[in-house]
């Protein structure tokens, strides 16, 4: 049976090329909706320790993935570099990695600029020792892991800054050696590796395609993705998007496993996660692609969002002015889409909302095979409690710059 045509293969190359980095910012902001709630419901320690879960359940997945796609599976320096430069938990310029490679084993990065403590820094000392120390220890590790089980990424330096504007914002070294003991998977792991999500599989990159089909050559500072082909970069797209339900899959788990018997605190904070991602991901997209406040605005929104998107794994098409959801594998992991229905329109009314606050939206069928419609409201919407707990990251407003794309060389 053939894949379904990728949502993103409408999209013209250079279209492609502005919202591939868009989306996996989009995916690094998933935590700023998500981890409000967390510390609301369970405290602050837990939400770090559902972080540090969140992330090593998922990233080893879909950095092979991305790996094999773009064909630089390896098992160096050169290769961890090149997955962070595709990892949502790194979207470009927003998380500025800057990288230094001393030979295939030893190597360097610092952020010149860290979207994500600059998120956080307001929040005080705790929350950023929190999310540099306590999250990023494990988690850097977890997906160095997807490479080279003998990797260790260790600090040179890293925040709470001393002095308080001290640049780069933080610094880390990255080694493989064999005297490393081998960093091993926790057991969140193998439950995401047996998910629809973790084995889909995608269309196959055009080779003959104009422009790069994979990344297999050298190493670059930043990269170009318009030089990517318009085959390659609809499938880095669908790649990105995986990453987001593997990423919310993860998630769920570590919540769940707080919530203990307690199923519908797990549904209402997945939930609240989801409002959030789904407003502030439909802002972007729409912005991006300079898409009208209309219907026809919203329904060009809906097609490229992440919580519809890969076509086939989720099951969405919108027709005469209608999106009709239909039973699909994203139903089956448990993953975004089962969250929006009839009895939970707070999704979709997010993404209507951030396109048009005049747009209300009306759930009709059951839980997993249902229509909504939109009509024109003489009242505006405001945006939700968990879109406005969302915005407070920078990354919402966040404008990406025209960079050189250099080849990165060993020191």
């Amino acid at each position: 049976m053939s894949q379904p045509l990728s949502h993103y293969a409408q999209l013209s190359r250079a279209e492609l090329a502005t919202v591939v980095p868009e989306l996996l910012l989009i995916g690094q902001m998933i935590d700023r909706s998500g981890m409000a709630w967390c510390i609301q419901s369970f405290g602050r320690p837990e939400m770090l320790q559902i972080a540090i879960e969140e992330w090593a359940g998922a990233s080893p997945i879909y950095t092979k993935r991305m790996q094999k796609a773009l064909k630089y599976e390896g098992v160096d320096i050169f290769t961890i570099f090149k997955g962070l430069q595709l990892d949502i938990g790194a979207p470009p310029q927003f998380m500025d990695f800057r990288y230094t490679v001393h030979d295939r084993w030893h190597g360097e990065f610092h952020l010149d600029h860290c979207g994500a403590l600059l998120d956080v820094e307001p929040m005080g000392p705790d929350y950023v020792k929190g999310m540099c120390h306590d999250i990023e220890d494990p988690t850097f590790d977890a997906t160095a892991v997807a490479t080279n089980a003998k990797a260790q990424v260790r600090p040179i330096h890293r925040p709470p800054r001393t002095p308080a504007d001290r640049q780069p914002h933080c610094a880390w070294t990255v080694i493989i050696d064999e005297s490393y003991p081998e960093v091993t998977g926790i057991p969140a792991l193998d439950i995401v590796a047996k998910t629809k999500a973790a084995n889909w599989e995608l269309g196959p990159i055009d080779p003959n395609d104009e422009g790069q089909a994979d990344y297999s050559g050298v190493l670059v500072s930043d990269v170009d993705f318009g030089a990517f082909s318009h085959s390659a970069l609809v499938r880095i797209a669908d790649e990105v998007v995986l990453q987001m339900h593997l990423l919310n899959l993860s998630f769920g788990i570590a919540v769940r496993a707080r919530a203990g018997d307690n199923a519908e605190l797990a549904t209402d904070i997945c939930t609240k996660q989801l409002v959030g991602i789904a407003g502030v991901a439909a802002e972007r997209i729409k912005r991006a692609l300079k898409l009208p406040n209309d219907f026809d605005g919203l329904a060009k929104v809906i097609e490229l969002h992440p919580l519809f998107n890969p076509a086939g794994y989720v099951v969405a098409e919108v027709e005469g002015g209608r999106l009709h959801v239909h039973p699909s594998p994203a139903h089956d992991d448990g993953s975004w889409v089962p969250l929006c229905s009839p009895a939970s329109p707070g999704p979709l009314q997010a993404i209507a909302t951030a396109v048009d606050p005049y747009i209300a939206v009306s759930i009709t069928g059951t839980a997993d095979d249902w229509t909504a419609e939109f009509e024109k409201s003489e009242t505006a919407a405001k945006d939700s409690p968990e879109v406005e707990v969302t915005k407070f990251s920078q990354g919402v407003t966040f404008e990406f710059e025209e960079r050189l794309s250099l080849p990165l060389t060993v020191v």
